[in-house]
């Protein structure tokens, strides 16, 4: 079939670009930009110009493919609000040139806006908070509402080579600190996925995915905090320390919400569903490469 792909020259993009046209399908890349077009093109796929504020674009993109992977977002997150606003106007665009028909569109969410504290698993509804203004899960369910089968594949934490996650933040917190520090006995849990295996869950859903359902491309159910700034501190052979929670905003900075974060889950329903099986690299198996440092 043909894809029509966000995000295609992004970080799980290219991987989910890549991973459908080896599986024999055709790929329209959105490229906002002429290295972005010529990235798209070189994973084999055709790049069609536009960005996520260009609803024209999107729709156009939408009607040529038979099916859609969306995967762009703008993760400035001073602009936070808009990003949210925009990204919900693409998919209702999107999902409006998909009415009447059994096209499917997969959107993106992540994992930490579902639950905190408990294993968070993919019937789970996400709550609608005012500190999380991303409402992609709310746009998607709207378009099922109107019969068109929609599914959002819920992302974790993501490794693999040039990471563009969120650990090469925390690397870079403690490069510039001097120590790699956890907060509390750093018991709370990040769940994660190789780039690979992630991408693959967009196709999969494609294929084989049920209207209304979320899909989690997880891998490993909780990273430990404590573990994962250990590593961090030996790779960057810098002490590890103990912080308060009181003194986590002073260390971490803008990113100190997402650092205590708690939030295992699950991705049973996933793995049964879709027959998905990942097989690439753990993220400590990532992180122990020196190489991996060297790039943060």
């Amino acid at each position: 079939m043909r894809i029509f792909v966000t995000g295609a020259s992004g970080y799980v993009g290219s991987a989910a670009v890549k991973d459908m046209v080896a599986a024999g399908h055709e790929v329209i890349g959105l490229a906002r930009s002429d290295a972005s077009a010529a990235a798209v093109r070189a994973l084999g796929a055709e790049p069609l110009r536009g960005d996520l504020t260009d609803l024209d674009s999107l729709r156009r993109g939408a009607k040529r493919a038979d099916a859609v992977a969306h995967l762009a977002f703008n993760h400035d997150f001073s602009t936070f609000a808009e990003n949210g606003r925009v990204d919900a106007a693409a998919i209702a665009a999107m999902g409006e040139a998909l009415t009447g028909t059994d096209k499917p569109i997969v959107t993106t969410s992540g994992t930490g806006m579902v639950a905190q504290g408990q294993l968070a698993t993919e019937d789970m509804v996400r709550p609608d908070t005012p500190d999380m203004p991303r409402v992609s899960e709310q746009a998607t369910h709207k378009l099922v509402d109107k019969g068109i089968r929609a599914m959002v594949v819920r992302l974790p934490q993501v490794n693999g080579p040039h990471n563009h996650g969120f650990v090469p933040i925390l690397i870079q917190i403690a490069r510039a600190k001097g120590y790699a520090a956890y907060v509390g006995d750093g018991a709370n849990r990040w769940p994660a996925c190789h780039r690979d295996d992630a991408a693959r869950v967009y196709r999969l859903a494609i294929e084989k995915g049920r209207a209304g359902r979320n899909y989690h491309a997880v891998a490993e159910e909780g990273l430990a905090m404590r573990d994962l700034m250990e590593v961090i501190a030996q790779g960057l052979g810098v002490p590890l320390r103990a912080i308060a929670p009181d003194e986590a905003a002073d260390y971490f900075g803008w990113f100190a919400m997402f650092a205590q974060m708690d939030n295992p889950s699950s991705s049973a329903i996933t793995r049964a569903e879709l027959g998905w099986h990942p097989t690439g690299p753990t993220t400590f198996e990532d992180m122990r490469n020196e190489d991996y440092f060297g790039a943060a």
